[in-house]
C-alpha cells in the first residue's frame, strides 16, 4: 500500500468501509452480481429483496454499489432513473414503519446507577470492575447523549479533566464530523449521577491511563487491551438493564441513551438549538426525532385549553 492509498482508506471511517464491503459481498457473492454493474441488474437485485430487507438496508446497499463505481471510475449506475424508480416503488408497495430505540428515562438511569453502587459493595473483583465499568459508560453515554462508536473510541489520552467543572473529551472522528477536523466535547461535574466522577472511578481501579476507555473485563478479571465493539454497547445495555430489574429490558438499544438525554433535555426547558449544539447534531429534523415529549400526545395542553373554555 503507497502512501496515497493510506490517505484515502483514512477518508473513510472504519465501520463504514467493513459495512460496504459486507454490502458488495452479498451483491456479489450471496446473490451473484457483477462488478461493474448496470442499471438492470441493479435494478432487478433491489426488486428480488424488496419483500426481505428494510428500504433503509436496501439504500444502504445502493451507496456501497455507487461508492464502489465512483472509486474505481465507473460510471454509478445507482443514479440512473431505472434504479431510483424501482426504489421509490419498492418505497411506495412496501412502506417501512420507523423504528425508534426507546430512551431511557432518567428514574430508570437512577435506578439502575443505584443498583449497581449496591451491587459494587459485596461482589467480587473480576465484577467490580464490570459494574464500575458500565456505570461510567451508561452515565458518560447518557449525559453527553454519545452513540455506541463515540463511546467505543473514547480514548483516556484524549480526555483532560477539570478540576471542580468536568472533563473534555476529543473525539478524532465521529459521524457528524464531515471535516475530519475531530471534536470537543464538554461533560459537566454533576452533584449526583455524576460522569466524571464514574469516569475517574473506571480508569483509577482499571489503571488506563491511555488507549481505549471502555475495554473488556472476562471472568478473572483481567481487562482486554482492545476497546470493546460498537455491536457490543446494546447487548450489554440490556444486560445491566436486566440485571437492575428493569422490564422490558430487551426494548432498549444503544441509541435509548442519547434519546434519554435529549427527552430529560427537552423536558427541563432547553430550547432545540441549544439541545443540537450540545449533542451535535447538524440539522432540525435529526434532533427531533430523539425527543419525547412529556405531553408527546397533547394531551395536557388541549385538556387545559378545553377546561378554559368549560369555564367562560
Amino acid at each position: 500500500m503507497n502512501d496515497v492509498d493510506v490517505y484515502v482508506l483514512a477518508a473513510t471511517r472504519a465501520n463504514t468501509r467493513r459495512s460496504y464491503a459486507s454490502a458488495l459481498r452479498h451483491f456479489e457473492v450471496e446473490w451473484g452480481g457483477f462488478l461493474p454493474a448496470s442499471a438492470d441488474g441493479i435494478a432487478r437485485y433491489l426488486a428480488q429483496h424488496a419483500e426481505q430487507l428494510s428500504i433503509a438496508t436496501l439504500r444502504h446497499r445502493l451507496a456501497a454499489l455507487s461508492h464502489w463505481h465512483q472509486d474505481q471510475g465507473f460510471a454509478d449506475p445507482t443514479k440512473t432513473p431505472l434504479v431510483r424508480k424501482t426504489l421509490k416503488g419498492i418505497s411506495a408497495l412496501h412502506p417501512a414503519k420507523p423504528q425508534q430505540a426507546v430512551p431511557l428515562q432518567i428514574d430508570q438511569l437512577t435506578h439502575t446507577v443505584a443498583w449497581l453502587d449496591t451491587a459494587m459493595l459485596t461482589c467480587d473483583p473480576a465484577e467490580r470492575l464490570r459494574f464500575t465499568r458500565n456505570k461510567a459508560l451508561l452515565l458518560l453515554g447518557f449525559w453527553r447523549g454519545f452513540r455506541s462508536d463515540e463511546l467505543i473510541s473514547l480514548e483516556a489520552q484524549n480526555v483532560e479533566l477539570v478540576p471542580g467543572q468536568g472533563m473534555t473529551c476529543f473525539l478524532p472522528r465521529t459521524k457528524a464530523d464531515r471535516q475530519l477536523a475531530g471534536q470537543h466535547f464538554k461533560v459537566p461535574a454533576l452533584s449526583r449521577l455524576c460522569p466524571v466522577t464514574a469516569y475517574t472511578a473506571w480508569t483509577d481501579l482499571a489503571e488506563i491511563e491511555d488507549g481505549p476507555v471502555f475495554r473488556g473485563v472476562n471472568r478473572w478479571g483481567h481487562i482486554s487491551a482492545q476497546g470493546l465493539h460498537a455491536n457490543s454497547i446494546t447487548p450489554l445495555l440490556r444486560s445491566i438493564l436486566e440485571q437492575a430489574g428493569l422490564l422490558s429490558s430487551g426494548d432498549f438499544s444503544s441509541h435509548s441513551l442519547r434519546r434519554g438525554f435529549a427527552t430529560w433535555a427537552n423536558d427541563n426547558g432547553w430550547d432545540v438549538r441549544s439541545l443540537m449544539e450540545y449533542v451535535g447534531w447538524r440539522d432540525m429534523k435529526s434532533a427531533m426525532r430523539y425527543i419525547d415529549t412529556a405531553d408527546s400526545f397533547g394531551q395536557q395542553r388541549i385538556e387545559q385549553a378545553l377546561s378554559g373554555q368549560a369555564h367562560s
